[in-house]
């Protein structure tokens, strides 16, 4: 445990910026157009003192051609700085703009393909956070600071050296106050590195309660629990505060400490060289211009001091960003998957297949589960909440993959081909449909998104929705709000099938397609339903009995195992569990026959 504290706290160096350079290797021509203009402005920043040497002198001595020339030098030299640090701004900026976005879409990218499993772990609003805030960080560092940050050792490196070429007696006693500047910093630092962490990380945590608390705030209103809520949301944000309190704090000394010492040094050595002027050890031309390289390593000395805390948070932002790029997903893709070349047809075996979320480790949600389905069968999956139904579809999108056993279909283990690939064999409609912002329109066309208007209207008209869809303000183009706020329950249910019938896949996964609809909407899509599952492997999971009765064959869960098989009537005949439940949801056993 304390090998993984260490190897935390050592990843939060400010080293952890070079997880960026696959980021920045595309755009190797904007990154040395960047160092040049860098370059160019570091480089006349450190030729003006030699001029306002030349100046000083030249006015001493009366030669007024020769500071003439010199202020006409000084004002190209302007021109030059202007132009490079116009230059350099505007593609440091631009390069930063466009690798932050980089980033955003990399880590979106993977997050979107992660697995259930992985946000079991992670709260989505947490992930959030990071695509968001970590990456507005990182846009002002890469797109400011670590120009800023070059730029200024350039200085303090160039301005060290003109110094000792000026003066070496000056310049060792200007050295003379470095390990009292480093001090501070090391020992200041690595306590602002852990604060800048634990600040991103709590800023993280804060968004992610904030993102859980809105999506289910009708929830939260119905229970009236507004104030708890809140409270909880507070107390991560006072925790968050406090610790940018801290961080701000401990900068703020660092700042302090650092510019002190740095110009007490150069005062002192002003006086120790105002001193050899008046003997005659130097000119005032030579002081001024050690001057200007004192206060231009002076100023560069505190700047970089600035600068590196933001380096340090940039750090941790970078640290958390590679986490997610680099975080491992318990499904994977084979290196070298098997094409499928013919059109699935929808053949579908378990073989002996045991699950458990990893969630709940002690405890099966299947069993040794063996069951084939043959193409264009639609089988029934009931029984008790808890007892498997929805576990099978999740297995069979290999969201998760079985502890034991082997899933097939048209005979070809899931785990041999890409997800990408069988699931495009594949329509589901959830539990729980999913509504996107948008129109109507995109919603279903989500199912397939080169289908025309026509197709879109069709499979609406299939699934019970047109109807209701005409009667919207403005039709099949009505924004729905974000997870369909505009529309009942059995409205998003009857869109979530109506993309499912377009999706026109040769699979159909039905898990409780109809339980949000009422009974004239329900006979309508089991119609619908039973059209559409003609030639098609389809699999409905559902507790209200009578949405099965026409399957080919109900498979019965119960404990994560298969109880029985066979059709409704030999079902009910045959007694055990499923007669109890036809008993429970019909008059009696012979009506529900």
């Amino acid at each position: 445990m304390s090998g993984q504290t260490e190897e935390r706290a050592g990843s939060r160096r400010v080293g952890a910026l070079r997880g960026l350079a696959p980021f920045f290797a595309p755009y190797r021509g904007k990154v040395a157009l960047a160092l040049f203009a860098l370059c160019l402005t570091a480089g006349v920043s450190l030729v003006l003192p030699l001029a306002a040497r030349r100046v000083v002198d030249g006015f001493a001595g009366g030669d007024f051609a020769l500071l003439d020339r010199y202020f006409l030098a000084a004002f190209l030299l302007a021109a030059i700085f202007a132009m490079g640090t116009g230059l350099r701004y505007l593609v440091v900026t631009r390069l930063g703009e466009r690798v932050v976005a980089d980033i955003r879409m990399a880590v979106f990218d993977r997050m979107i393909g992660m697995s259930p499993t992985f946000y079991e772990r992670l709260m989505t609003g947490e992930v959030l956070s990071r695509i968001t805030t970590d990456t507005t960080l990182l846009l002002s560092v890469v797109g400011s600071s670590v120009s800023w940050f070059l730029r200024n050792v350039l200085l303090f490196a160039g301005g060290l050296v003109m110094m000792l070429v000026t003066s070496p007696k000056l310049t060792l006693m200007v050295l003379g106050i470095v390990p009292l500047v480093a001090l501070p910093i090391v020992a200041l630092g690595r306590r602002l590195r852990h604060l800048s962490r634990d600040n991103q990380d709590l800023i993280a945590e804060s968004s992610g309660r904030a993102s859980e608390a809105l999506q289910a705030a009708q929830t939260v209103q119905a229970f009236s629990a507004e104030g708890a809520t809140s409270a909880r949301f507070a107390e991560v944000t006072e925790k968050s505060f406090v610790a940018a309190k801290a961080r701000i704090t401990v900068r703020a000394l660092l700042t302090v400490i650092i510019i002190f010492v740095v110009f007490s040094g150069i005062l002192g050595t002003l006086w120790i060289g105002a001193r050899d002027v008046g003997a005659g050890a130097m000119t005032g031309g030579e002081l001024v211009q050690f001057l200007i390289y004192s206060g231009i390593m002076a100023g560069s000395v505190a700047a970089l001091s600035e600068i590196w805390g933001e380096l340090q948070r940039a750090a941790g932002a970078t640290e958390r960003l590679i986490e997610l790029l680099a975080a491992a997903d318990s499904v994977h893709d084979p290196d070298v998957p098997q094409i499928m070349t013919a059109a699935p047809r929808g053949e579908i075996a378990f073989e002996d297949v045991s699950f458990h979320y990893p969630s709940r480790p002690g405890e099966r949600a299947l069993n040794e589960v063996s069951f084939s389905i043959a193409p264009g069968e639609t089988v029934a999956l009931v029984g008790p909440s808890g007892a498997g139904k929805s576990t099978v579809l999740q297995l069979l999108l290999r969201f998760y993959d079985p502890a034991s056993g082997r899933i097939r279909l048209d005979g070809v283990p899931l785990s041999d081909m890409t997800r990408a690939a069988f699931r495009r064999a594949i329509a589901l409609v959830p539990q729980d449909p999913v509504i996107f912002s948008g129109s109507v329109r995109d919603n279903i066309r989500f199912g397939r998104p080169e289908a025309g208007d026509a197709e879109v209207e069709a499979a609406a008209a299939a699934a019970a929705a047109h109807d209701f869809v005409l009667d919207l303000p403005e039709g099949y183009d009505t924004e729905v709000g974000e997870r369909g706020v505009m529309l009942s329950g059995g409205q998003k249910q009857r869109i979530a099938i109506a993309r499912a019938i377009l999706r026109d896949a040769p699979v159909l996964l039905l898990d409780e397609a109809t339980s949000a609809l009422d009974a004239e909407s329900e006979r309508a899509v089991q119609d619908a339903v039973g059209a559409l599952s003609q030639g098609r492997t389809t699999i409905i999971v559902a507790h209200r009995l009578a949405t099965v009765k026409q399957a080919d064959r109900i498979l019965v869960f119960e404990s994560g195992r298969i109880v029985a098989s066979g059709t409704h009537d030999a079902l009910v005949a045959e007694g055990g569990l499923y007669a109890r439940l036809a008993r429970l949801q019909f008059t009696d056993g012979a009506s529900a026959a």
